[in-house]
């Protein structure tokens, strides 16, 4: 194929069934959603494919092990059935059946987390000696004591998971936990951005800001270079932009 074969639709069958061959040549798989924009709009496969690979294929900060616990939380909680790939790089990466499952009940009790603030916000004048954090913290660790998974895993997964689910309470909860056990801002930047292609682009969004406010607030001992990007104003788009005043 030339450069303008890869950018231009393919106009006959044979043109679509060598296209569709090199895409499965090279992923070692191909899924519906290659073949319609390999057939329909090569240009847009191939800015796909680049932040694909970017996203998920590229070393960044995370280890191949870490990345892969991530992925199973996020893709079991969101219910991607397809994504069994990953199954096969946590076990490559040398993750064990016992850890996966780990992951398995981590994301099963996470569907949950909307009882532990309910209680505190409608309950708690009977309740007095209630915690919220502490309950739900006692479920997450009745799951984890008795695996391997780094404790900085079990937060970074979790506040990605929530992020899918809008759960922003228990994403809170686990960006906090993420900086007391000690984990790199940016393996916790890696583990949201997991999140965009089975949560959406905007829970990514919404979950940058809340972290945002968390540095903002001396919530979390954010470094220098991600407390510059907390104090950076005008990041409230487009509604922010037009409430500007204009210039005298």
């Amino acid at each position: 194929m030339t450069d303008s074969d890869n950018i231009q639709p393919p106009a006959t069958r044979d043109k679509v069934e060598e296209k569709l061959g090199v895409i499965r040549a090279t992923r070692g798989y191909l899924l519906p959603h290659h073949g319609l924009l390999a057939v329909a709009s090569p240009a847009l496969l191939t800015a796909y494919d680049a932040m694909y690979s970017a996203l998920t294929l590229t070393n960044r900060h995370l280890n191949e092990q870490a990345k892969e616990f991530v992925w199973l939380t996020i893709l079991v909680s969101t219910r991607e059935a397809i994504a069994t790939h990953h199954i096969r790089r946590w076990r490559d990466s040398g993750g064990t059946d016992e850890d996966m499952e780990v992951a398995l009940k981590l994301a099963a009790y996470a569907h949950g987390v909307g009882v532990f603030p309910f209680v505190r916000e409608n309950w708690q004048a009977h309740l007095p000696n209630y915690d919220a954090e502490r309950a739900y913290r006692d479920g997450v660790n009745s799951i984890v004591s008795n695996s391997k998974v780094p404790a900085g895993w079990i937060e970074i997964a979790l506040a990605a998971l929530h992020t899918c689910h809008r759960q922003w309470w228990a994403y809170e909860v686990h960006v906090k936990g993420a900086y007391e056990t000690g984990m790199a801002e940016g393996d916790l930047a890696e583990a949201l951005t997991l999140t965009m292609f089975p949560g959406g682009v905007p829970n990514f969004v919404d979950a940058c800001e809340r972290w945002r406010r968390l540095i903002l607030a001396d919530a979390v001992a954010a470094t220098e270079p991600y407390r510059a990007w907390a104090e950076m104003p005008g990041q409230g788009g487009y509604d922010e932009a037009i409430d500007q005043p204009e210039n005298p």
